[in-house]
């Protein structure tokens, strides 16, 4: 499943604008205030909650999406059909060998390619 053009092009910009922000923090255009944050107590915790909160609910999802792959009856890719319908022609080609063996004359058995040596 291929994501569509436009949630492409709002990832690409979204990253454009985090590298501007990052690029300006660097080459000190504007500097956001992180010291009277991080100075903050209760800014500390709220973000430690916030952050928790987030983990948890996306590994719930995650936890939610692995679960119901693992446990949906799916049926078989194109590839595995394919190898499946090439298994059933080689049990036929196998099942028409022994046929044709069973027919064949008793005393009449196929040379050995090895048992036989040409002459130098």
């Amino acid at each position: 499943m291929r994501p569509s053009r436009i949630v492409v092009l709002l990832w690409v910009a979204l990253i454009v604008v985090l590298l501007g922000v990052l690029f300006s923090e660097i080459s000190h255009r504007f500097t956001l205030p992180v010291q009277s944050w991080l100075n903050d107590p209760l800014f500390f915790v709220f973000a430690l909650v916030f952050t928790t909160i987030l983990a948890l609910v996306g590994a719930i999802f995650i936890g939610i999406y692995v679960s119901q792959r693992m446990l949906s009856p799916s049926g078989f890719t194109p590839f595995e059909e394919e190898m499946l319908k090439m298994r059933a022609d080689l049990r036929d080609v196998k099942r028409s060998v022994e046929e044709l063996k069973a027919q064949a004359p008793v005393g009449h058995e196929a040379p050995d390619p090895e048992a036989t040596e040409e002459p130098p």
